[in-house]
């Protein structure tokens, strides 16, 4: 079973080119939404007010990748990370960041 998010974002253009320069996401754009996948996952944007509330997420959406250490290399020094690479008890290595909406993305690889 795969997931797929709707969220809100701040600005399109913003979020198109933040997901495809620096998280190296493919992006598209149809039907005033915006879609990033990156390795089977995938995020969709608005930038309506569907529901009527700040926009927030009280939650982690995590991101499985074949290489970490090679993807947190590509990410270390952009200012967006929010927990360094690290080897969890659960059997992942991880870190986290910060997209430019506020959203909180963490990417695992398992070992």
């Amino acid at each position: 079973m795969s997931i797929t998010l709707l969220l809100r974002c701040h600005d399109m253009d913003k979020t198109a080119e933040f997901y495809r320069s620096v998280l190296d996401f493919r992006v598209t754009v149809a039907a005033g939404t915006l879609t990033v996948e990156k390795h089977g996952g995938r995020i969709v944007f608005t930038d309506r007010d569907l529901w009527n509330v700040p926009l927030t997420c009280s939650g982690t959406m995590y991101f499985t990748v074949p290489d970490i250490e090679a993807y947190y290399s590509r990410l270390e020094d952009k200012n967006i990370v929010v927990w360094p690479i690290q080897e969890m008890s659960y059997g992942a290595t991880e870190f986290g960041v910060v997209d430019c909406n506020g959203y909180t993305l963490a990417f695992q690889q398992l070992v």
